[in-house]
């Protein structure tokens, strides 16, 4: 039986890295917009799906779902004494090199089990745009071994951060637009698989499309 919350102490430190770093420089550097927070579920196993343009994107997205959510992380930052144990309890995963997919779905499960959202960014990479074209089938196959409902998200700006080569952080404008819940699909069945990877994309271009 999998559990309705992650570990109560991931839950502090989330909240005091959100109010701390987060969400000063999303709202004061970055000028942040969040629309349609109220449709995350609080509790539960969630699949948190969205577009990809930048680094800046995983604290972003966890700081506007008002809950911790869970991100693959290179396997060598594990072998850090002390980081290693922040960014455990703030939900993150390793991923080996050149084996990414299966470990990361399998860490995912394992995430959810514990009563975790999990971010999957549906491209996989990111893109120079934001924009989705070529979605992955991973957080499909997650949320259907879970049976937890996808959420789709758009974040707005990001792929600029880092525009014209800037080594720094530009003080671009962000939006971050939260749609509505989608049903996991059925496990092993691949048609259904693609028709959810595909209404997850076009969710996130739908709210992509509304700029800021």
């Amino acid at each position: 039986m999998g559990k309705d919350r992650e570990p109560f102490s991931s839950l502090v430190l989330y909240h005091l890295f959100k109010w701390s770093v987060v969400s000063p420089v999303l709202h004061a550097y970055f000028r942040g917009r969040i629309y349609g927070a109220d449709r995350v579920p609080q509790t539960g196993p969630l699949v948190v799906v969205s577009n990809h343009a930048s680094d800046f994107d995983p604290p972003i997205l966890s700081n506007c779902m008002r809950r911790p959510v869970a991100f693959m992380a290179k396997e060598e930052l594990f072998r850090v004494p002390v980081l290693k144990q922040a960014i455990t309890l703030y939900g993150a995963y390793p991923v080996k090199r050149g084996s990414a997919d299966r470990s990361a779905i399998r860490a995912a499960i394992g995430s959810l089990e514990q009563g975790w959202a999990a971010g999957v960014f549906i491209t996989g990479t990111r893109t120079v745009d934001g924009r989705v074209s070529d979605p992955k089938l991973g957080a499909a196959m997650i949320a259907a071994k879970v049976q937890a409902p996808l959420l789709p998200v758009s974040l707005w700006g990001t792929h600029q951060i880092f525009r014209n080569g800037s080594a720094f952080p530009q003080p671009v404008p962000i939006t971050v637009r939260i749609g509505e819940l989608i049903s996991p699909p059925s496990v092993g069945d691949r048609a259904e698989l693609e028709s959810v990877t595909q209404q997850c994309a076009d969710a996130i271009n739908y709210l992509f499309d509304q700029g800021r």
